[in-house]
Parts: C-alpha cells; structure tokens; sequence
C-alpha cells in the first residue's frame, strides 16, 4: 500500500486524475474523493472504486475518518478557491499538490525541477500551457542565453471547463511569470486560445524563443531529449514538425519593444499533446499533460515520504 492521498474538485481534472491512480500508481492509495456536487459524475466513479467521497468540500474531507492517514492532497479546485485550502490542509500537516495557477508554492514542471521541491509543503503545477511548453524554454535556456520566449496554447473550447475560463488572467501571469523563473527566459509571454472547431482539435502549443550563445544543432538536440523526457509520463507529447530557426545578425537585427535590437537565433517549435484517455477524451491534452504531471510529482513526493 503507498502513501495516502486525497483530490478536492470532482471535475473533468481531478476526475481524470483519480483514473490515472486507478489505472496504475506505484506509490500512491487514493483514498479520498472530494466534490462539492452531490450528483457529480466523479463522486459516482470514486464510490464506484470503493473510493471515500464527500460533496461537502474540504470541511467534509476533514471530517472523514480516513483524513488522518492522508499525507497529500492534490488541489484541482480553483485559484480562489485553493487559499483558503492551501491555509486549512498545511495546518494540518498535508503536503499539497496545487493543479490550480493560484502560485502559492514554488512552480513545478516534473522534466525541469520536480526534485527541487520535494520538500516543500505546497508545490503548483503552473498550468496546462506552462507544462506543455515550459520544457521547451528550459531545453533553449539549458544551451543558449535566452533573452525572450512566447508561448501560444490553442486548446479545444470543449475541453476549457468553468475553472478554466474563470482562470484565463492567472493563467497568462502565472504561465509568464513560469517561463521565467523555471524556463531560464529572461522575459516571457504566454497567450492562451480557446478554439471552437468541430470536430475539437487536439493541443497544439508553440514556443518561440530568442537566443544567443548556441548553434542550431545544439538547440535542436536539447529540444529533441526534453520532448523525450515529457514523453516518458505523456506517450501523446509530440513534435509536430522540426525545430525551425531563423538567424539575426548585424545586417537585420530584430527590434523588440522595450528590449532593444536583437542577435542571435529565432527559434520556432511546434508541438501536439494528445491525452492518454484515461477519462477525457484524447483530444484534452491541455488537460490530460496536468493531471499526467501531477501524478509524476505526487508519485516522488511519496517515495521521498515512505
């Protein structure tokens, strides 16, 4: 038996999350299921599982009697909503796993950081844009001296649940302020697009980065081993094409407001994340690469708790 867990918010992630510690955890025991509405589909699949439920939010949650033995709690509620929760659970000695951009705790993207914060009481999992393309930034700023990055994730409007929408502002300062601090930019911009096509498309990130100090080739390979690193805990991340690169020099120097003339190489990634299925349709990459991450750092943080 692994360490026991709990999810607040019965929603299309933390449902989907609770699949994916069904389907196979190595060390973790879901033990705790938490909703807010009684008639959810979430709470009906976790009581399905022999899984403890309450529609009574966190108040519930700590009146169950299995809230003792829970060691992590994985928050997959709203920003707003996760202060509040964040206060009660570290109180009560909880390590928290934040799925929300409320940016309580330091920013974690498993292939990049997620053994610095192991020890720290509440992590946040930045967003579903951040984890889907801050490994890019990373695998740039890890070879080059990077001075800017943008991030553009298109997502299916289908799969942009209430808690998306209503998080649309904290999803781009957050997802910015993560290209920074965990991806090595020294400036970062991050725009999000709800995409109504039918049928819905899958994911589609991209990341444009500004840099100098590296060869092409050198970037390119660092972008190749880090997609394989996100693939080895998302099997539906993917490069759409091959990296693409166009060069600055002194004879057509790029002008960035308020950063100045620029030099150096301008490069362009495209990439597709398709879920896994576990419970949303393949389509909600931008879902399914949250949960996925979530998972991965929640199955270290308890081989570090035994």
């Amino acid at each position: 038996m692994g360490v026991k867990v709990a999810i607040i918010g019965s929603g299309n992630i933390g449902t989907d999350l609770m699949m994916k510690m069904i389907k196979l955890s190595r060390n973790m025991e879901l033990a705790a299921m938490v909703g807010i509405d009684p008639n959810s589909e979430g709470l009906a699949m976790a009581r399905e599982h022999g899984i403890a439920t309450t529609h009574e939010g966190l108040d519930g949650l700590r009146a169950l009697d299995v809230y003792e033995d829970i060691r992590i709690v994985f928050d997959a509620t709203s920003a707003y909503a996760h202060a509040d929760h964040d206060k009660a659970l570290r109180a009560d000695g909880k390590r928290v796993i934040d799925l929300t951009p409320a940016a309580i705790g330091p920013f974690t993207v498993p292939p990049v950081n997620m053994e610095q914060h192991l020890e720290e009481s509440n992590v946040n999992m930045v967003t579903c844009g951040g984890q889907a393309t801050i490994p890019i930034v990373a695998a740039v700023s890890q070879v080059a001296d990077l001075h800017y990055a943008e991030i553009v994730a298109s997502v299916s409007s289908r799969s942009a649940g209430p808690g998306t929408r209503a998080n649309i502002d904290e999803f781009t300062r957050t997802t910015a302020n993560a290209i920074e601090s965990v991806g090595g930019a020294k400036k970062g911009k991050a725009i999000i697009i709800l995409n109504p096509a039918e049928p819905p498309m899958i994911m589609r990130d991209t990341v444009f980065t500004l840099s100098e100090g590296a060869t092409e080739e050198q970037i390119r390979r660092s972008i190749e081993e880090m997609v394989e690193k996100v693939q080895s805990y998302v099997p539906g991340y993917r490069l759409k094409q091959e990296v693409q690169f166009e060069r600055f020099g002194d004879n057509n120097r790029l002008h960035i407001p308020g950063m100045g003339d620029f030099s150096g190489i301008k490069s362009s990634v495209f990439l597709e994340v398709e879920g896994a299925g576990d419970y949303l349709p393949p389509y909600s990459g931008n879902l399914d690469i949250m949960t996925a991450a979530a998972k991965a750092t929640g199955e270290l943080m308890a081989a570090r708790i035994g």
